[in-house]
């Protein structure tokens, strides 16, 4: 099974930007459909944004659309997240997630994943 784990979160000011990205090992991500999804304190987890296998697809969170980028490198087996515009509600632990479809496509529900990393904190100040 495919793991995760994601990095480059860290501080920084509202309007700023940040990028994190999710590297996989033990198997190539290729046909792997993606996703990334956050976590801030006392909320659930909720989707942020998803890629399909090819790369040439993607979907986001309403909130996220114009702000927040995603992105992969097959060949680097790793999928990142651009974002721009921060504000202070986007403080949140990142995790991103992975499965294997029958059905090539972009999926937005926790429930679609079965391969998650561990996270990683993105803090934007005020």
């Amino acid at each position: 099974q495919v793991q995760l784990v994601e990095s480059g979160g860290g501080l920084v000011q509202a309007g700023g930007s940040l990028r994190v990205s999710c590297a996989a090992s033990r198997r190539p991500l290729d046909r792997y459909a993606m996703g990334w999804f956050r976590q801030a304190p006392g909320k659930e987890r909720e989707f942020v944004a998803a890629i399909n296998w090819a790369g040439d697809s993607t979907r986001y969170a309403d909130s996220m659309k114009g702000r927040f980028t995603i992105s992969r490198d097959n060949a680097k087996n790793t999928v990142y997240l651009q974002m721009n515009s921060l504000k202070p509600e986007d403080t949140a632990v990142y995790h991103c997630a992975a499965v294997l479809k029958a059905i090539e496509g972009v999926y937005s529900l926790t429930s679609d994943y079965d391969t998650w990393g561990q996270g990683t904190q993105v803090t934007v100040s005020s």
